[in-house]
């Protein structure tokens, strides 16, 4: 196995940029300590960030739930428009829009995935002849576009908190736990340095407990990665309240081992114990700044969580923006408009907000993915991106400063080169797939719109 080192200016390690005589290198898939002459690749390198909430099949409709219904809009009524648009997808649409979404993540600086795959079977809920057939299309799209994939099949058995039976356009999300077992089983061979398994329970209102507990006891579950929605609207935390006589977050940790294997999507609507709690388990918070602002689901009590000792990554879920660094942005900048002051994820005097958001959510999404990245140091997954410092944008920026002004300082691009896995995937703001890519996932699209 052949091993290249390379140099740069600074590193980022350990939330600090350090000087370049740092000896790294890539060997295989890890980074190594460097034994050789080094390559001069940029100025600023940072460890690539890990997107630990998506939905693939989204991608294709963002800008199409944009137009006003006859009463009040939410989160459920474009929930019915995704799932008429999720019922026409086959794992051939399936893979073509996943390679073009995983593109765009790796040119934007995302080099592993999370994957909350609930699109399972045919239409009306028939299923394929290969059970696995839309786990392995996500797989192949991973591959085609080189990004790492934790793929995270959902288990999806009721419509509500009530244990009603799925409605038609659900059928294609359904499971019981021998099923998902048996998928499970299936994909766990496969897992290696780019590909990794986890498991997701949609939420409470689709998963009743027996069905949970009888999942976590089985030997497959244990100590594989736990993902599950939460708490992002508030009806479905009054409904919780009414059947379950307990808050969704509250009721979680009070009849599961919620821990550092586990993953809170959105969390939304949180008491101020809830909040505490949540923190002193080790579970991740998932938090999708840009779909929770589109579906208007509300704002995660970040401040409250940090100083609380909480871990939290990022996740672009719905995918109407692929950018770690506009779910940054409106991260910081949703707690802005909340609370009417300024640098809020910054706990501490004189500490940045960018290095701050930056670095907690590669803790918090390597943790989420199950896999040690997110970290320039020897034994990591080699992931990386190089900042362009030919822009205007870094003109007179000094290394603290840095990091602040690629979150905040306007929309171009900053990330010129992506290593995902010791490969170079983005070379000078180009990936090798993207035309290709984008070609297919033209032709899908078209072909969806036109239905």
């Amino acid at each position: 196995m052949s091993t290249t080192a390379f140099s740069a200016d600074f590193f980022w390690q350990e939330g600090a940029w350090r000087s370049g005589d740092i000896p790294l290198a890539v060997s295989g898939r890890r980074f190594a300590v460097a034994t050789s002459p080094a390559e001069r690749v940029g100025r600023f390198v940072l460890p690539g960030m890990p997107n630990l909430h998506s939905h693939a099949f989204q991608r294709a409709m963002a800008g199409l739930a944009e137009r006003r219904g006859a009463g009040e809009d939410s989160f459920w009524t474009w929930r019915e428009t995704m799932y008429a648009f999720a019922e026409a997808i086959d794992p051939d649409d399936l893979k073509a829009i996943a390679t073009q979404l995983y593109v765009e993540m790796v040119k934007a600086g995302y080099t592993q995935v999370c994957e909350f795959h609930y699109l399972h079977h045919g239409p009306r809920g028939v299923p394929y002849a290969d059970p696995a057939a839309m786990s392995l299309a996500l797989m192949e799209a991973a591959k085609e576009a080189g990004i790492g994939l934790t793929l995270l099949p959902v288990l999806y058995m009721t419509g509500g908190f009530d244990g009603r039976p799925l409605n038609e356009r659900q059928q294609r999300f359904r499971h019981d736990v021998g099923g998902f077992v048996s998928l499970l089983e299936r994909l766990a061979p496969m897992q290696d340095d780019m590909f990794s398994l986890g498991i997701a329970l949609h939420s409470l209102r689709a998963v009743p407990e027996e069905a949970m507990r009888a999942l976590l006891a089985t030997g497959i579950a244990r100590g594989l990665p736990v993902h599950i929605h939460i708490a992002e609207q508030i009806g479905e935390v009054q409904d919780c309240l009414a059947v379950r006589g307990a808050r969704p977050v509250e009721w979680l940790l009070d009849h599961a081992d919620v821990g550092p294997r586990w993953t809170l999507v959105h969390a939304t609507h949180l008491t101020g114990h809830e909040t505490d709690r949540l923190a002193s388990s080790g579970a991740v918070a998932g938090l999708c700044p840009t779909t929770e602002a589109n579906l208007g689901d509300g704002l995660f009590p970040l401040a409250a969580f940090i100083d609380a000792g909480g871990t939290f990554g990022i996740g672009s879920d719905s995918h109407i923006s692929v950018s770690p660094v506009e779910e940054l942005r409106w991260l910081e900048y949703g707690q802005r408009l909340l609370t009417r002051h300024r640098n809020v994820a910054a706990r501490r005097p004189e500490e940045s907000v960018g290095t701050a958001l930056w670095q907690r959510a590669l803790h918090g999404g390597a943790r989420a993915a199950g896999i040690d990245a997110g970290r320039l140091s020897p034994g990591a997954r080699a992931d990386l991106l190089v900042l362009d410092d030919r822009s205007p944008l870094l003109a007179a920026r000094e290394e603290a400063d840095v990091v602040d002004t690629f979150l905040f300082a306007g929309n171009t691009p900053l990330v010129r080169d992506v290593m995902v896995g010791g490969q170079w995937r983005v070379r000078d703001f180009a990936h090798a797939a993207e035309t290709s890519a984008a070609q297919a996932y033209r032709v899908v699209v078209e072909r969806l719109a036109a239905a």
